[in-house]
């Protein structure tokens, strides 16, 4: 089913620095709180005037109630301006956008695997919050370069998830990639596995082919820049695999046919 999308314009409750470069927002808003989906994003307008014009694509991070919350980096100008924004002030969304994980059929006996790398943990707190009323085994591994950009270990932890680290340099968690941690979670190998997967396309390629040695449902959020957001623009192509009969590649939008795709739809070796 299909969300309904709404322009709002909404008071910040929160703009709260994480990190060196990453920042929390919340604000409430009953009409994208009663049709948000995990893995739908949000196109917020970082400042009032129209300079920088584009919005930009941002991921839902949480739900409590009519409060909606987003994890963001500051990537450039846009996302820098949306820092400086303080409680009381209000913010210009346009969402839920896009389509979201479907966890819906994951049952209470299967493994569900939640696996992000550096920011792209942003919209996987929000499925964790939906996977944990279905299921009683929830995994998150949790990957950046350095221990300082390790994000979110309390929140999951709260949802009682069994959370693993791992950082690049080995200043916590286990020496390496998250992808490292993901291989240990297919020793001895288990039909139950279901992945989700956020980050840069290096770690989501090397998820690809671990997954495909088992067989793995597996789930990916893209991250990509966007301008319309809703479509219109095909600014945010991707090449999908070939579909039935047919001799040519499908081309997938992002923001409309994504940012979740089955893994399986996604032309890796173009991306």
């Amino acid at each position: 089913m299909k969300s309904k999308i709404f322009n709002v314009k909404k008071e910040i409750i929160e703009n709260k620095k994480i990190s060196s470069d990453c920042y929390k927002m919340t604000f409430a808003s009953k009409e994208i709180a009663e049709q948000a989906r995990p893995g739908q994003f949000l196109h917020i307008r970082c400042i009032e005037s129209y300079d920088p014009l584009l919005r930009r694509p941002i991921s839902i991070h949480s739900l409590k109630g009519n409060v909606v919350g987003i994890l963001y980096k500051i990537i450039g100008r846009g996302t820098g301006l949306l820092s400086k924004k303080i409680s009381g002030d209000y913010i210009d969304v346009i969402g839920p956008l896009g389509n979201g994980f479907g966890y819906q059929s994951v049952a209470n006996r299967q493994l569900p695997i939640l696996v992000g790398g550096g920011i792209g943990i942003a919209p996987l707190y929000f499925l964790a919050q939906r996977l944990v009323e279905k299921c009683s085994d929830v995994t998150v591994l949790i990957g950046a370069d350095t221990k300082c950009n390790i994000l979110c270990i309390d929140e999951f932890k709260k949802l009682d998830c069994r959370v693993k680290i791992s950082t690049d340099d080995g200043s916590t968690g286990i020496n390496g990639t998250v992808v490292d941690l993901l291989k240990k979670e297919f020793v001895p190998v288990n039909s139950k596995l279901k992945v989700f997967a956020c980050g840069p396309v290096p770690m989501l390629k090397q998820v690809n082919q671990q997954v495909s040695k088992y067989n793995v449902s597996s789930q990916v959020s893209l991250e990509r820049q966007m301008a319309c957001g809703v479509g219109a623009c095909m600014g945010c192509t991707i090449k999908g695999q070939r579909a039935k009969g047919k001799g040519q590649n499908n081309y997938k939008r992002v923001c409309k046919d994504g940012p979740v795709f089955d893994i399986k739809e996604v032309v890796w070796e173009e991306m």
